[in-house]
């Protein structure tokens, strides 16, 4: 199996045949193939019950765009598309260190367009929560985000550690 830059997996015919080899009953119904006409054919004239494959089209977007196109098309509620979420987070702030933390990670999140990002995070939390999902205390660099951190994302309090920003945004 390849992948693409994006984490698309396809694979050649020839590779689809060793695939098929190994495992019959391997489920091919989202399985992109370089060229998958040969297959295709074949199916329709022996095997009228297994589906045809997906011809693998490279896509020429940067990760960028790729990333951009796809946020567009997240399932969230529109209360939470709604939401200014700056405000929400300034929100929960109790303290002048506080805001002025918050501020400078807005500043940083705004520059990079993850608005969308946060919004999406405080509806995964906010669904999880309400399901009873328990999920780790944190993870990686993400604990470096006091807005994070007051997002429910993770429950390491970054001001309290002095953890750079940074660490997290690079």
């Amino acid at each position: 199996m390849n992948y693409d830059k994006f984490g698309v997996p396809y694979t050649t015919s020839e590779q689809l045949c060793d695939l098929l080899y190994q495992n019959p009953n391997l489920n091919l119904e989202k399985t992109f193939v370089q060229d998958p006409h040969q297959y295709n054919d074949a199916v329709k004239v022996f095997f009228a019950d297994l589906p045809e494959l997906i011809l693998y089209q490279p896509n020429d977007q940067s990760i960028e765009q790729f990333d951009t196109a796809n946020q567009k098309i997240w399932h969230m509620p529109e209360e939470y598309q709604n939401l200014d979420i700056a405000q929400w987070i300034l929100d929960k702030c109790i303290s002048q260190e506080e805001l002025q933390r918050v501020g400078a990670e807005l500043i940083l999140y705004q520059e990079r367009d993850l608005f969308p990002l946060l919004k999406q995070l405080k509806y995964i939390i906010d669904t999880w929560r309400a399901n009873n999902i328990v999920w780790g205390v944190g993870r990686g660099s993400s604990v470096a985000s006091y807005v994070l951190y007051l997002l429910g994302v993770h429950k390491i309090n970054s001001l309290y550690y002095d953890l750079d920003i940074e660490e997290f945004l690079r």
